[in-house]
């Protein structure tokens, strides 16, 4: 699976080298939140390193590919999700390198019990892939706008972002987000986590 993933990132990133870069990330942002497993930051940067005035169009075509591709998980939780289901927890691909296991999804629906707008918002800086939060909302039922506003803002951020300081710094940033986004990520979600807690919290006393 490692080698397969490898693989899959190496495709993601030849496509930089192409013609046919806009499209193919806006493809990638679109399967990226509903099946593929490689996110499209990996395109994104590599496109901004290429051609720094671009920054800004690529983000904005990221976030726009990328609600798109919520709305297809969206679909595939509402519509299909509970013939799908039996067969995504059987397979290993599905739970071993795109993490749909019973526990994570358990998991995101807990979240959207708690407040889906907020776990939709911090999903694109937590290690839970997008795809399953999409895709757990259409099972919960949480609405379409819930799901487009929180994920504009919380997507957004994030890929202008990613862009911005590419833009910005190059080759030194490509490499500490190489190193350390896990890192980075997790402890921004720690952050947010204690906050929202401390909200409810203070909501309740």
């Amino acid at each position: 699976m490692t080698r397969l993933v490898a693989r899959l990132y190496e495709w993601t990133l030849h496509w930089c080298r192409t013609r046919y870069a806009l499209p193919a990330l806006v493809l990638i942002a679109i399967a990226e939140a509903s099946f593929f497993p490689i996110p499209p930051d990996v395109l994104l940067i590599a496109m901004t390193l290429a051609h720094p005035e671009k920054w800004f169009r690529n983000a904005a075509a990221t976030l726009a590919a990328s609600l798109a591709g919520g709305l297809l998980g969206w679909s595939i939780g509402f519509f299909l999700w509970k013939w799908l289901a039996p067969h995504v927890f059987a397979s290993h691909f599905m739970t071993h390198v795109l993490h749909f296991t019973p526990e994570v999804f358990a998991q995101v629906k807990h979240f959207y019990d708690a407040n889906a707008f907020l776990a939709i918002l911090v999903a694109p800086f937590t290690l839970v892939p997008y795809k399953i939060f999409t895709i757990a909302a259409g099972v919960c039922e949480v609405p379409i706008r819930t799901l487009l506003i929180a994920s504009f803002l919380g997507r957004g951020l994030r890929f202008f972002l990613v862009a911005g300081l590419t833009r910005l710094y190059g080759k030194k940033l490509e490499q500490f987000f190489a190193r350390y986004f896990k890192l980075l990520a997790a402890a921004f979600t720690a952050l947010l986590v204690a906050a929202f807690f401390a909200y409810k919290f203070l909501k309740a006393s």
